[in-house]
């Protein structure tokens, strides 16, 4: 395993993250995620994780409403972990009481509450970051930073992250903390990936001069740079989630997708593995978040980290994309 520093902290996180997305309570009644793996489907794909040296784990509190944190913690209870040399991250922005006033959101209401809860679920007394999952328009950014701040300062998070926002936005909020003497966000979680790179316009550019790590969530599009355009899996016979926010650019995408079957076969990879091994060669990309529901797929995504692709192999897989509308926050809710 590779391990760098998460951004300008001291932190060390390994190059892989293991997104915690499909962990949680099974079934349409638990969440957005029907597919999810309960803790003993959870356990081998965990610890394949660990046996890799994987020491990033990130997670949210809206993923199946809370049952992801709480899997989560319970599997690092489970092996025995050094809590000191892992990093747990997860987020708040999302209603967790749907159809009720102050269900979510980034007041500073629903953020002090919502890291009370997290922690509860988690079974820690800290996570190492807290992340905003999205900005929240309703509430003033000053509210939002300075709420962040207070958790820092209060020991439940080490550091702060934001997650899908337009540049303009998250560079608002980096002065507002500046200018308060509050805690700056050290993190970036974007949408990126070879069918998704718009990012590389302003945010990618900004985190790299700022400093900000990139952990770009969703590398390979929800399966879609994992296997040949229709395979069927266990996984896309039950998510409704992934076609609304990938699909809507299946035209312009199918090119990319057969051009990245290609050059894995030439290379004798998967798909996944080329894929990864395009976003790990990017400058500033400090580690894709990884979701799995398989430990073969664990294995595969660290393979990645071995893989050094040249010039000429990166300009084949990227010369099939075309730009691409830039994608709101409608159809990206639950990421």
């Amino acid at each position: 395993m590779q391990y760098v520093k998460l951004g300008r902290t001291g932190m060390d996180v390994s190059r892989i993250c293991l997104g915690c997305m499909g962990f949680g309570a099974p079934g349409p009644e638990n969440g957005d995620f029907p597919w999810a793996k309960d803790f003993n489907d959870a356990k081998p794909i965990f610890r394949k994780a660990v046996e890799l040296g994987i020491n990033y784990f990130d997670t949210a509190n809206v993923y199946q409403y809370g049952t992801s944190e709480e899997v989560t913690g319970r599997l690092v209870r489970e092996f025995g972990l050094d809590r000191d040399g892992i990093v747990v991250a997860t987020k708040v922005r999302f209603d967790m009481r749907r159809g009720r006033p102050n269900g979510g959101g980034l007041s500073r209401k629903n953020i002090m509450a919502e890291i009370d809860a997290s922690l509860k679920r988690l079974g820690m007394d800290y996570v190492d970051l807290y992340q905003i999952h999205r900005p929240d328009l309703s509430v003033p950014f000053e509210e939002t930073m300075e709420a962040l701040h207070d958790v820092v300062k209060a020991g439940k998070a080490r550091y702060i992250g934001a997650s899908t926002m337009y540049a303009w936005q998250f560079m608002k909020m980096q002065h507002i903390a500046e200018a308060n003497g509050w805690t700056k966000f050290v993190s970036m979680q974007n949408q990126y990936s070879l069918m998704y790179r718009e990012e590389e316009r302003e945010m990618i550019p900004c985190c790299r001069d700022q400093g900000v790590a990139l952990v770009p969530w969703s590398p390979l599009a929800g399966g879609r740079l994992a296997h040949p355009r229709g395979t069927a899996t266990a996984r896309n016979a039950v998510d409704q989630i992934s076609p609304a926010v990938w699909d809507r650019s299946l035209e312009l995408d199918i090119p990319v997708i057969d051009g990245l079957q290609k050059a894995a076969a030439e290379r004798g990879v998967s798909m996944a593995q080329e894929a990864l091994a395009w976003m790990l060669s990017k400058p500033g990309i400090t580690a894709p978040i990884v979701g799995t529901t398989d430990p073969r797929h664990v294995e595969e995504a660290v393979r990645a980290l071995d893989i050094v692709l040249d010039e000429d192999e990166i300009k084949t897989l990227e010369a099939p994309y075309k730009p691409h509308p830039v994608a709101d926050d409608h159809g990206f809710m639950v990421f």
